[in-house]
C-alpha cells in the first residue's frame, strides 16, 4: 500500500517499552509506522524518570554500601561520601545510551520518530504538537496508545513545593536531605526507603496498609520489613494523610491517627496514574476508569477495535517487561489479524529493594486458601558459598511444589540478585506436564559455586521433607 507523508499503517503515541515493543514488531512486518514522543529524546518515562534511573540509583548505592561494609576498605570510609547530586549523575551516562540505542532502533527499522504531543482528532487523524506551538497532522489506519503512567498527585498537596516530591521530582533533587518521609509502601516506596536507607539517610516509611507489600508472600514481606527496621527505616503502618504542613523548618505529615511525622523532605509515592489526559479519547467513546487507565478486550483493543492500548495506561501488572512484550503482541495481532502465542499468565516480580525480592506463581496463603496439598523446598543463602564469597549472605530461595505430582506452584526469592536468579524456576514452571518437575533442580547439576546452585538446595530440602 502507498502511503503518502501524512498517512502511516500504524501510529503509536509514546516510545516507552509498550511503544517500542509494537513499533519494532510492526516495522519487521513491513508496515510503514511512525511513533509520537512528547519529551525531546524516546524511552519514555520507564528510560527518563522510572526503571532506569531508580535502579541505576540504586546499583550505585548498593556499591557504596558493599565498600563501606567490606573489611579491606574500613579506613577509606571517610573519603567515601557522596551526595544525592553526584548519585544521580551515575544514571546519566545509562540512560544517555538507553536513548542512543532505542533510537537506533526506530532509525535502522525505518520508523519515523516524531516529537511532540498527540491528540486524536477522530477515530483516524492525530494531531501533533510540537514544542514551538506548530501542528503536524498524521492520518492512520490502526493507533497504538502506548502513553505510559505518571505518579499520582493528591490536589491538597502542593508540588510546586521544593519539600514535596513525587517519583518523577525526586530525580530533580539538589541536595542530600537528613530526613525523608516516603508516604506510601508499595514497590516504589519500599525501593526509595532502601535507596535512601543505604545513603544513610533517616527514613520513615508511612504504609496505609497493615503489612508491606502485601501481594507477596508473607515470608518476604516479613524479611523486608526486618531489614529495612536493621537498616534505620522506620515503618508506621495503617496510617492515613490527614495533613501536610511545610516551612523553613521542614514538613509536617500529620496522620488521621494523630501522629505526626517530620522530615526535611516528602515523597509521595501512593499510586500512579494512567497519561490520557487531553488525548481525545471520551469523544471516541473510548472507556476511561478511575485511574486513568482505557478500558480493553484480552486483545487490548478499546471500543473503537483498531485502537489499542498498551502498557502503563492499559492497566496492571504495570511492569516494564510485560509492557513491551504486550507491545509485540499487539503489533502482530494488527500485523497478522490474530495472534499465534499468547503473553505468559505469570510474570516474575522484580522488587529491587535492597535485598532485592522476586517473586513468580503462587504464596502458601494462597495455596493454603485453595487447600492444595503443598510443600516447601528452601535454601538459605548464607550456606551458599558464592554467598559467602560475594558477602551478600542474606536472603533465602523458597519453592513451592505439589506433594504428589511435585509441580513446582510459585518461586520466592529474597537476596542480593533475586530477580535473576528467579528466572531459573520460571523456565521449568512453564514447561507442561512432567516437565515442570522438582526433579529437574535435584537431578541437575549446577555450577560451583553459583547463586543459581540455590535451585539444588532447595529442591533436596523439600524432597527431605516429603520422607518426613
Amino acid at each position: 500500500m502507498n502511503f503518502p507523508d501524512t498517512s502511516f499503517h500504524t501510529v503509536i503515541i509514546g516510545t516507552g517499552p509498550a511503544g517500542e515493543g509494537a513499533a519494532m514488531r510492526l516495522a519487521k512486518a513491513g508496515k510503514r509506522v511512525a511513533v509520537i514522543e512528547a519529551s525531546p529524546q524516546v524511552g519514555g518515562s520507564c528510560t527518563h524518570r522510572g526503571t532506569i534511573p531508580s535502579k541505576s540509583l540504586r546499583h550505585a548505592i548498593q556499591l557504596l554500601a558493599d565498600y563501606r561494609h567490606h573489611p579491606l576498605f574500613e579506613h577509606t570510609i571517610s573519603v567515601m561520601d557522596v551526595t544525592w547530586p553526584q548519585l544521580l549523575r551515575t544514571s546519566d551516562q545509562v540512560i544517555a545510551r538507553q536513548v542512543r540505542m532505542q533510537h537506533r532502533y526506530y532509525t535502522r527499522n525505518g520508523v519515523e520518530v516524531i516529537h511532540g504531543r498527540g491528540r486524536l482528532l477522530d477515530a483516524h487523524r492525530i494531531q501533533v504538537t510540537r514544542a514551538d506551538g506548530s501542528t503536524r497532522e498524521l492520518e492512520a489506519e490502526y493507533i497504538v496508545l502506548a502513553t505510559g503512567s505518571r505518579p499520582w498527585r493528591p490536589p491538597e498537596l502542593d508540588f510546586s513545593d521544593p519539600r514535596i516530591r513525587d517519583s518523577d521530582t525526586i530525580l530533580e533533587l539538589d541536595h542530600t536531605p537528613r530526613q525523608v518521609t516516603i508516604y506510601g509502601a508499595g514497590v516504589i516506596g519500599c525501593e526509595y526507603a532502601s535507596i535512601f536507607a543505604n545513603l544513610d539517610v533517616k527514613v520513615n516509611l508511612v504504609n496505609t496498609r497493615d503489612r508491606l507489600l502485601s501481594f507477596l508472600d508473607e515470608e518476604l514481606t516479613d524479611a523486608l520489613s526486618y531489614h529495612l527496621r536493621d537498616q534505620g527505616v522506620v515503618l508506621l503502618h495503617n496510617e492515613q494523610m490527614a495533613k501536610v504542613e511545610s516551612g523553613a523548618e521542614g514538613v509536617r505529615l500529620t496522620c488521621r491517627s494523630g501522629r505526626v511525622v517530620r522530615s526535611d523532605i516528602l515523597l509521595w509515592a501512593n499510586g500512579r496514574t494512567g497519561n490520557t489526559d487531553d488525548l481525545g479519547l471520551e469523544a471516541l467513546g473510548i472507556g476511561i476508569d478511575h485511574r486513568g487507565q482505557v478500558e480493553t478486550n484480552e486483545y487490548f483493543q478499546s471500543a473503537p477495535p483498531h485502537i489499542y492500548a498498551v502498557g502503563d495506561v492499559a492497566g496492571p501488572p504495570g511492569l516494564a517487561s510485560a509492557a513491551y512484550d504486550q507491545g509485540r503482541f499487539v503489533g502482530a495481532h494488527i500485523a497478522d489479524g490474530s495472534v499465534d502465542w499468547s503473553l505468559v499468565e505469570e510474570v516474575p516480580t522484580g522488587i529491587y529493594t535492597s535485598p532485592e525480592i522476586s517473586s513468580l506463581g503462587r504464596t502458601e496463603a494462597e495455596l493454603t486458601r485453595a487447600n492444595v496439598p503443598f510443600e516447601v523446598g528452601r535454601a538459605e543463602f548464607k550456606n551458599l558459598a558464592r554467598a559467602q564469597i560475594t558477602g551478600h549472605t542474606t536472603g533465602m530461595l523458597k519453592i513451592l511444589f505439589h506433594r504428589e505430582t511435585l509441580e513446582i506452584l510459585g518461586i520466592h526469592c529474597f537476596g542480593q540478585e533475586a530477580a535473576e536468579i528467579i528466572h531459573i524456576g520460571q523456565a521449568i514452571m512453564s514447561q507442561k506436564g512432567s516437565g515442570n518437575s522438582l526433579r529437574y533442580f535435584a537431578e541437575t547439576t549446577f555450577n560451583y559455586p553459583t547463586m543459581a546452585e540455590a535451585y539444588r538446595v532447595a529442591a533436596l530440602y523439600g524432597l527431605n521433607r516429603l520422607r518426613g
